[in-house]
């Protein structure tokens, strides 16, 4: 689950609610090289407009095209109020026409919005940082929604669809001065929930002046981690280069379910803040593998900005779960 789909349905609530016909479309199966994987979801509104993407681009003309002919002119409501199934690329030449990329197969599912109810409670569970699978019957365009857990996949078996939905990533930055500044604004583009704590009024004042789209979480860090309960959803970053500050959010950090816990700091102040944590707070072996430090990817970084993009690069890294993350080298870590 990508929060790009989150804002699909979001869009889909609100066209709906405006009085507008949507469709939501759903990939549910690949052959190929298709662009965009099972569970990629596009919203089409009744003028064309769409949110979201199934194809980069491929098929979402004919599609919009579709939807246009399936609308009845008065009143805007849909002739088929069922789901259906549509295929792309099931020829060498249909693919060609399409422009799907090595003769790529698409299978969507394509249903109308009628009921808007479990959109808005989906959106309201995944706000709460709750997991959510949305079952979809073919036959009648019934949907379910029920808790999902961590790991479980789309699931298509031709009758019924099961997609999951999950909380928007989020990071909190421990730190609000200039590297922050830099981590926060690509994260926004990166579209993570952008939060803040830096108990120091004039670091805080600032970024908060000079940024929009982030919140401030006040308290002291190991306070703020502790009440936030970070998920697997959530990315921890001590940035503030100051032991009392950082130490405290990694604490509690590195003991809750944070798929990314890093700190700023040169490999010799790494090893000598794994060993305060371990000697005065008992955090276990395990506990402490789990920190990223010198927080980043190895990309020579050196400027906040160049920092910036390889804490990102590396906190993307493992939220897509690839293997061989390597740690940056900047004048600011060698400290």
């Amino acid at each position: 689950m990508e929060s790009l789909d989150l804002r699909v349905l979001s869009d889909a609530l609100a066209w709906h609610s405006a009085g507008h016909a949507v469709t939501l479309v759903t990939v549910v199966q690949t052959w190929g090289s298709a662009p965009r994987p099972p569970g990629a979801l596009l919203a089409v509104r009744d003028d064309g407009v769409v949110s979201g993407s199934v194809s980069g681009g491929c098929v979402e003309d004919d599609l919009i095209a579709r939807t246009k002919a399936a609308l009845e002119t008065s009143g805007r409501t849909p002739n088929n109020t069922k789901p259906a199934l549509v295929a792309y690329g099931v020829s060498q030449e249909e693919a060609s026409r399409f422009g799907l990329p090595c003769g790529g197969t698409l299978r969507l599912v394509q249903e109308p919005l009628l009921d808007t109810a479990w959109v808005a409670q989906l959106l309201a569970r995944t706000a709460a940082h709750q997991l959510v699978a949305r079952t979809l019957t073919l036959a009648t365009g019934a949907v379910l929604l029920a808790s999902a857990v961590r790991g479980q996949t789309m699931q298509f078996d031709g009758s019924t669809l099961t997609t999951v939905f999950g909380p928007k990533w989020r990071l909190l930055l421990i730190g609000a001065g200039q590297l922050s500044q830099a981590v926060a604004q690509m994260a926004l583009m990166l579209d993570f929930e952008v939060l803040v704590c830096d108990p120091r009024e004039e670091y805080a004042a600032t970024l908060i002046a000079g940024m929009t789209g982030i919140r401030r979480i006040e308290g002291m860090p190991d306070d703020v981690v502790r009440e936030l309960v970070p998920d697997a959803h959530t990315a921890i970053v001590a940035l503030t280069h100051d032991p009392k500050l950082d130490d405290m959010a990694l604490l509690e950090a590195l003991q809750s379910s944070a798929f990314y816990v890093g700190a700023l700091g040169s490999r010799r102040n790494q090893d000598a803040r794994k060993q305060r944590l371990a000697e005065h707070f008992n955090l276990s072996p395990d506990e402490l593998a789990r920190l990223h430090g010198p927080v980043g990817l190895a990309l020579g970084a050196k400027t906040p900005a160049e920092i910036a993009v390889a804490i990102m690069a590396e906190i993307v890294q493992v939220k897509n779960g690839v293997l061989g993350a390597a740690t940056i080298t900047t004048n600011c870590a060698l400290t």
